[in-house]
């Protein structure tokens, strides 16, 4: 792989409006997902959607925003941040307003993939703008506070659903989101800054390495999800698992050509052969587990509690403002705690909440005490300790592809969460005294993490907190 152009000027002081542009434009794509789960028993009385065919619209969104997330983080390293991020708000409204406006259920699942398709840049992409134009000493607080937004957004996301469907129709919930990717372009013109042109040609864009990181992410979300299973009404999610890791390994031969041929690779291999970068990746993989095991919580509060099923979503509330907290928190500790103290303290929480969860004599009052350490910890782990590592520790011409490597990591750890607890609880009876078993084996694995996170310097990154030059607009 050709070496980067890495200049070690030190980064610039944002522009005053560049922060808000970058938080807005991640509410709105966190905002979209957190109103889906209220809408999908209207979408199905709209459409006339079996279960299998509702679970569709999240898979579909899954399905485009992973390998998007590779594609528009390569784009942004090549060509710059600023139109790759407007660009990526432009097609998530696109996709919006043609999930608003579908007369049948084909165009619902092209709307979504579209929405999938500029999703998979925008958070990515905002993490790398803030690692370009802020010092070191102000990054950590500004990815805890796109932790925080994001937080915000599943708080907010399902009573402003109730409401929109209450006063007007299920398709204001996604017209809301054109309004606000308006101002979001609106403002991001004159917010965000230019990059300076890279000397030279830039190399071939390695279609080879986008196809398969397209084709290899499919099958491993449809097998991790069995999302086709259903549909054939046969059994497919072994053959997909199996034709995701045989497309790893020609990942891995394509890319190792590209970056030999001189390419910049659509995976660069040389993030993953860092030390420090690839443990992030598996710390990064460990906090999407935590944070996608919450899923089944409420299932345990209406098992072993008592809790009328109704009544589920609230119990979470406390545990979801945690989260918010934890994630500022995460940010301002960041720089005087360091970031291995700070991801460490997180999948300790995470442990002693699931841990004190799977425990059924604390009574229900215990249980929502439990919940409180499990809300902060996924703050933490998926606030800006981890993102703050990869843009310390990756090179600044390739911070985006260091950034949509998180991405694709946490959502492939979320994906096995879900999967793994299922099959658990499963495995051990069902009911509340299987779903416990498997609570008891999400603390010991974030216990794991915690003990993998010592493996982490205590400084990283101080070869690579040089910024790319950059020029703004008023």
């Amino acid at each position: 792989m050709s070496t980067p152009d890495a200049p070690s000027a030190p980064a610039p002081t944002a522009p005053p409006r560049l922060l808000p542009v970058l938080f807005i434009g991640v509410f709105m794509a966190a905002l979209d997902t957190a109103v889906l789960a209220p809408a999908i028993p209207v979408l199905r009385a709209s459409f006339g959607l079996s279960l299998q065919e509702a679970g569709l619209l999240m898979v579909a969104f899954i399905l485009f925003s992973l390998p998007s997330t590779a594609l528009m983080a390569n784009l942004g390293d090549r060509h710059g941040r600023r139109p790759v991020f407007l660009s990526s708000v432009g097609l998530f409204a696109a996709g919006s307003l043609l999930v608003a406006l579908a007369p049948n259920f084909a165009t619902l699942l092209a709307g979504r993939a579209l929405q999938g398709l500029g999703g998979g840049g925008i958070i990515p992409t905002a993490s790398a703008v803030i690692g370009d134009a802020l010092p070191p000493a102000q990054r950590g607080r500004a990815l805890g506070l796109i932790g925080a937004t994001y937080g915000m957004a599943f708080v907010l996301g399902p009573p402003l659903a109730a409401l929109l469907m209450t006063v007007a129709s299920w398709h204001w919930i996604f017209l809301l989101n054109l309004p606000i990717a308006a101002l979001v372009m609106a403002l991001g013109l004159r917010a965000l800054p230019r990059q300076a042109a890279a000397p030279g040609a830039l190399p071939r864009l390695d279609w080879a390495g986008l196809v398969l990181v397209f084709v290899t992410l499919i099958c491993l979300v449809l097998g991790i999800t069995r999302g086709l299973d259903g549909l054939p009404g046969r059994t497919l999610w072994p053959g997909l698992l199996a034709a995701a890791a045989a497309g790893l390994v020609l990942l891995l031969w394509v890319e190792t050509r590209a970056a030999a041929r001189g390419q910049r690779p659509m995976i660069p291999l040389a993030l993953l052969q860092q030390r420090q970068l690839a443990l992030t990746y598996l710390l990064t993989a460990g906090a999407g587990f935590g944070m996608g095991s919450v899923i089944f919580l409420t299932s345990i509060a209406t098992l072993a509690h008592g809790v009328a099923r109704e009544n589920g979503g609230f119990v979470l509330l406390p545990m979801v403002l945690c989260s918010m907290l934890g994630s500022v928190g995460a940010g301002r500790l960041l720089l005087p705690w360091g970031a291995r103290r700070v991801v460490l303290a997180g999948f300790m929480l995470l442990a002693l909440g699931y841990g004190a969860s799977a425990w059924p004599g604390w009574g229900w009052w215990g249980f929502i005490a439990a919940t409180l350490p499990v809300g902060l910890g996924v703050g933490v782990v998926v606030g800006g300790a981890l993102r703050s590592i990869a843009i310390d520790e990756a090179p600044a011409a390739q911070r985006g592809a260091a950034q949509g490597l998180v991405n694709i990591f946490t959502s492939v750890g979320t994906l096995l969460s879900a999967t793994v607890i299922g099959a658990v609880a499963d495995f051990a009876g069902g009911g509340a005294h299987g779903l416990m078993l498997a609570y008891a084996g999400v603390a010991a694995a974030m216990v794991l993490m915690a003990a993998v996170t010592l493996a982490l310097r205590a400084a990283p990154g101080a070869q690579h907190q040089g910024a790319e030059p950059l020029e703004t607009r008023a």
